[in-house]
């Protein structure tokens, strides 16, 4: 895979070594877009949790988001998926794609950890995308977007893969 800084589109994960099919289906729907819309994934390592009490979630969470922010280059349209985000049917992710590649900078698409990211990051955030209304595991969630973008991608490009 190419490296995030010469990809468009790089999801960023908290979290590493997801199951088999994760990393799988994650790589068919990346490996289906051209390189010039090449969408790769970097897994940053999850803060461990020890006790389940609130300021343990937060020095987590906190440790979570400065582990991300070091990864993530100066520059990138960053897209946060969160459940406070707006809810983008295909047709409009296939809008944001189009505005995306045509503001010429990198997007970084971020899920966060199991505590979600620091307040900040929302503020910090250029979209807010919230990817469905149920709660879906966070590896899943790789291979929803991966499936997403390139769908998105077959609308604007009028690959017969989406129907109406």
């Amino acid at each position: 895979m190419a490296s995030p800084r010469s990809s468009f589109l790089t999801l960023y994960a908290i979290g590493h070594r997801p199951p088999e099919w994760v990393s799988a289906g994650f790589a068919d729907y990346a490996r289906r877009l051209p390189p010039e819309w090449a969408l790769t994934l970097v897994e940053v390592k999850a803060e461990p949790r020890h006790a389940d009490s609130e300021a343990e979630r937060n020095r987590a969470r906190s440790r979570e988001g400065e582990r991300l922010r070091t990864r993530i280059p100066a520059g990138h349209r960053l897209v946060l998926l969160d459940e406070r985000g707006s809810p983008w049917s295909t047709a409009d992710l296939a809008q944001q794609l189009a505005r995306w590649r045509s503001d010429a900078r990198p997007v970084a698409l971020i899920i966060g950890g199991p505590d979600g990211l620091p307040p900040e990051w929302r503020h910090r955030a250029d979209d807010l995308w919230q990817l469905s209304p149920l709660t879906l595991p966070h590896a899943l969630v790789r291979v929803v977007v991966a499936e997403a973008i390139y769908r998105a991608w077959t609308v604007l490009t009028g690959h017969p893969y989406h129907r109406e």
